[in-house]
């Protein structure tokens, strides 16, 4: 009996995982077929990215400590930024599926219902990567020059993974219970625009007010940023690796059963 129970559970986590790849297959291939996103993934990081360093650069420069330039300053954050508000597309997607009734498809098929989810967060940290290898490419061309050595990069990719993994499913969150995918892009950007500007993304909190600066420099994008422009410019990393880490982490384990949970209900209506 014991060996039945331990071999359903086997198969049920199997089948999971197969349904899972099934639904990152899926959701890759649309993101490839979709000539809106792969542009999105290209152009929107390289514009900010000249647009930041342009208009920005000259001003903010000056107040830099050691020399730094504005550009490799700026790297981290503008990556953050980018990935921030691309994970948003896991909102767009979820909802977009619920709207158009391709989940009451699958509900007719003895399926898992997390592996919708696993597909559109999955294939968003891919999207994501596109468009930060695209920006790194472009910040090299205009003047980039980090100083992070082998170990340090295998950080950024860590903790960015890990950072995109957890945003990915608090806008998983958003499009289980946006009633319209107009209402998940109007939530998305009322959340993550405060959350990247009032941080030390783009400029240094040391110039910002008293309540604003204690904001900033105690949130969840300000500690992801200032670990990889540690790592970028190979300045000690201090207390804000292990921070990134907790907060990335804290947000996965409210994210993942909060979003499962909504997404379950909503679909078994």
């Amino acid at each position: 009996m014991a060996v039945e129970l331990v071999f359903e559970n086997r198969s049920k986590v199997g089948a999971m995982i197969q349904d899972s790849l099934l639904m990152i297959k899926r959701s890759s291939t649309h993101i490839i077929r979709n000539t809106d996103q792969l542009l999105g993934a290209f152009f929107q990081p390289i514009m900010f990215l000249v647009l930041f360093a342009s208009v920005f650069g000259g001003s903010i420069e000056k107040a830099l400590p050691g020399g730094v330039s504005y550009i490799n300053f700026l790297m981290a954050g503008i990556i953050v930024q980018t990935v921030a508000f691309g994970s948003t597309t896991t909102a767009i997607a979820v909802s977009t599926d619920l709207k158009k009734g391709i989940v009451d498809r699958f509900k007719s098929l003895p399926m898992s219902n997390l592996a919708v989810l696993n597909g559109h967060v999955i294939s968003d940290i891919f999207r994501n990567a596109i468009s930060t290898t695209v920006m790194i490419v472009s910040g090299f061309v205009i003047g980039f020059r980090p100083q992070a050595d082998l170990i340090g990069w295998l950080q950024i990719i860590g903790i960015l993974l890990l950072f995109t993994f957890a945003f990915s499913w608090l806008s998983a969150i958003i499009g289980v219970l946006a009633k319209s995918v107009e209402a998940v892009q109007w939530l998305t950007f009322v959340i993550i625009f405060p959350l990247t500007f009032a941080s030390s993304a783009f400029t240094p909190t040391a110039g910002m007010g008293k309540y604003l600066k204690a904001f900033a420099e105690n949130q969840p994008i300000t500690q992801v940023v200032e670990s990889i422009r540690a790592l970028i410019l190979g300045t000690p990393i201090g207390t804000y690796g292990w921070k990134a880490v907790a907060w990335s982490i804290g947000t996965l384990l409210v994210a993942i059963p909060l979003a499962s949970y909504l997404f379950k209900t909503k679909t078994s209506n």
